[in-house]
């Protein structure tokens, strides 16, 4: 109960009632170990199947977007019509794999520092995350 009870109070923090999909949704999203990818849709169909019940779209994104929008969830947009979710905030690189659509954590060894030798007048780099896109080697090359 006192795990519902640290939902409850995010879910107020954030300004959203807390009720019953809702507080599944942090169960999903807040109780695990590992890091958690995911899209709305997604999500939506594993809430659904673990309560045995539909949960609407418009709530699981509203929901997923205030968490995102107080820090709780890092989007990344993998092309103009696919966004992940990501419960690891940390700034950290993806590799997206373009036939099973997973996306995978890089360690922060498997990339070298990355050297940005033109910035935008006006503006400082906040932060540098690399989207790498890899698919089988062995995928006929037309």
């Amino acid at each position: 109960m006192s795990k519902n009870h640290n939902f409850i109070g995010k879910l107020r923090e954030i300004g959203l009632r807390p009720t019953k999909q809702r507080i599944k949704i942090c169960e999903l999203l807040f109780l695990r170990e590992k890091t958690f990818h995911f899209t709305i849709k997604d999500l939506a169909r594993r809430i659904s199947a673990e309560m045995n019940e539909k949960i609407s779209l418009a709530t699981v994104y509203n929901t997923v977007h205030a968490f995102q929008n107080k820090g709780y969830l890092k989007e990344i947009s993998i092309n103009s019509d696919k966004t992940y979710y990501d419960t690891n905030t940390s700034i950290h690189h993806h590799f997206y794999d373009v036939e099973t659509h997973e996306l995978i954590d890089c360690n922060e060894n498997d990339i070298d520092a990355v050297n940005v030798k033109k910035n935008l007048p006006g503006k400082k780099i906040k932060s540098v995350e690399v989207l790498i896109k890899v698919a089988s080697d062995n995928q006929n090359q037309n």
